[in-house]
């Protein structure tokens, strides 16, 4: 009887520790990273569709997003989408698109951290070649790193920082390509 009640107790146990694990992942999952899927091909080449990445969604309820950042926010068009993209302008700078380059309160924005040479960044809708937007308080410029495939702030503006699900810290799958996403100094 004693056995019994000893092996009752044991699946118990076991069942409680599943339950806690399980609770700590949903806590995890809600509050500090989720894992997201790369749909399309707006951020090649340094993301690639079906690739896997973590997002960390406790950063900028602490610290501001910075030039740079990967981040994911829900689409101005569609809530219920997320999209990927990279901060390239900071609430109050001064943004122009002159040449295919992007020129950040005056300054050309050096991206070759990120693109190679041949890129060439057309305007869209709301970014016009040669004219000068300012970025709204709040608000951060982003485009995806493959522009000619990319429907981003050229095209829909700045997105509000309450739209941030969060930021892009790590790629876990596929495995060969998995480590830090490691975002350029400028």
């Amino acid at each position: 009887m004693n056995l019994i009640k000893g092996a009752i107790g044991a699946m118990f146990d076991f069942l409680q520790g599943i339950v806690v694990i399980l609770a700590i992942m949903v806590m995890v999952y809600l509050f500090l990273m989720s894992p997201q899927e790369i749909n399309g091909q707006s951020m090649d080449p340094t993301f690639h569709n079906g690739e896997y990445i973590l997002t960390n969604k406790v950063e900028y309820k602490v610290s501001d997003p910075q030039r740079g950042d990967i981040v994911i926010f829900k689409s101005p068009r569609n809530k219920d989408i997320d999209y990927i993209k990279r901060i390239i302008a900071l609430p109050g700078e001064t943004l122009r698109l002159q040449d295919g380059v992007f020129f950040i309160n005056n300054l050309p924005l050096d991206e070759s951290k990120y693109l190679s040479a041949d890129v060439v960044t057309y305007g869209g809708s709301y970014l016009r070649e040669m004219a000068e937007v300012t970025v709204p308080g709040g608000e951060y410029f982003v485009v995806g790193d493959n522009r000619q495939h990319s429907s981003d702030s050229r095209e829909f503006g700045p997105i509000p920082k309450e739209d941030f699900i969060g930021k892009a810290f790590f790629r876990y799958w596929p495995f060969a390509r998995s480590g830090l996403i490691i975002n350029p100094a400028y």
